[in-house]
């Protein structure tokens, strides 16, 4: 059996999960803590980095500072995680999906300003498979409409758009290190803050709404209740296993290109199918090597058979039961739902042997009979 995927693992996490034992601070924002946010912060060039339990607590953070509200509507592309949504339904605030484009199924810049209107409060994008949406476009709307950008970069660690890291453009960012991710410690995530204002708020907030963190730098003589907040810390354990995946996240990151590259080679000729399109101006991290089929589910089920486990992804937000009861498509749905009933999800994970990638194209090609 070939998994579609297997958690990363360097072999020194142990050691350093050890040491954090040592050390007897367990909880959030210890020196493991800090060795993981200095790191993001250093390799992102941003203003601070607060990890967080998991994406979906970054994305629940970035919701609040934002201050999202009943009143408001927040556009976003149908084709993602329910996560990307729900941090802003639980604010009371209305989705507004929109479509994707299909070369690279990230939002349309060109849906996101049609759907705009007086109660837009937010836009909200998703770097799929790890290659960035149109961020000069999507920045520009923005600012011509006054409205706060996220970015979802849960699948974008080290990418880059016109030369720049993803998850620095938007006011706020969110990235993800769940054991399916490039460089992961099991459950986890990170909060970037962009917006210069909002540091100070964000720090508060992770703290269960207290402001202890001033407290430990010795800033304060006591900590109290600041601000609405709740307990967005990430354990000393996860961030000890973390620590040394971003210290090795080169050689994380050149392994998996390696099996990008060696599906791209093996795949490219056939007819039959479409495969990712990287855009020039941008570089992608290897997160994912998807194909495009009108024959998706025939084909899952013939690798499945061979033993390799290939899988779809997101079902459309807008077509669910509480997408249609907390939001609405806004435009016209032309590629979201065609372009994803055709997506297939090969397996990719660090350390994945060049003979079992081998052996995934050749039952792709035997499938396709060439």
């Amino acid at each position: 059996m070939i998994p579609f995927n297997q958690p990363c693992h360097i072999g020194k996490e142990e050691a350093a999960i050890q040491e954090a034992i040592a050390n007897q601070k367990l909880s959030g924002n210890g020196p493991f803590g800090k060795k993981c946010t200095d790191w993001l912060e250093d390799y992102l060039g941003c203003r601070r980095a607060i990890l967080t339990p998991s994406c979906t607590a970054a994305l629940e953070m970035a919701a609040l500072l934002t201050e999202t509200g009943p009143d408001d509507e927040i556009i976003m592309p149908s084709y993602t995680f329910v996560s990307t949504a729900n941090a802003f339904v639980l604010c009371g605030a209305a989705i507004r999906f929109v479509d994707v484009e299909p070369e690279t199924m990230n939002i349309s810049p060109e849906a996101i300003e049609a759907a705009i209107t007086d109660h837009t409060k937010a836009i909200v994008v998703v770097h799929y498979a790890g290659v960035g949406c149109r961020m000069d476009a999507v920045m520009d709307i923005a600012e011509r409409h006054g409205l706060w950008v996220i970015e979802d970069a849960a699948q974008a660690l080290t990418s880059t758009y016109d030369g720049q890291q993803l998850g620095t453009f938007g006011h706020f960012s969110t990235f993800s290190f769940h054991e399916t991710k490039n460089i992961t410690c099991g459950e986890g995530g990170a909060l970037i803050v962009n917006h210069p204002d909002a540091v100070e708020r964000a720090e508060i907030m992770q703290e269960k709404g207290t402001n202890r963190k001033q407290f430990v730098r010795g800033m304060v003589d006591k900590y109290s209740w600041r601000d609405i907040g709740s307990s967005y810390l990430l354990s000393e354990l996860n961030a000890a296993y973390l620590s040394v995946q971003l210290k090795h996240a080169g050689e994380i990151m050149a392994d998996r290109m390696q099996t990008w590259k060696t599906y791209r080679d093996g795949l490219r000729d056939i007819d039959a199918i479409t495969i990712p399109h990287i855009p020039e101006n941008g570089t992608h991290n290897a997160h994912m090597f998807y194909l495009k089929t009108d024959r998706r589910d025939e084909l899952i089920d013939y690798l499945k058979e061979q033993g390799i486990m290939a899988v779809t992804h997101y079902v459309p937000l807008h077509s669910s039961e509480a997408g249609q009861k907390f939001g609405r498509f806004a435009g016209s749905d032309v590629h979201t739902t065609a372009e994803s009933e055709k997506l297939v999800r090969l397996p990719l994970y660090f350390g994945m042997e060049e003979k079992d990638v081998n052996h995934v194209i050749s039952h792709i090609k035997r499938f396709f009979k060439l």
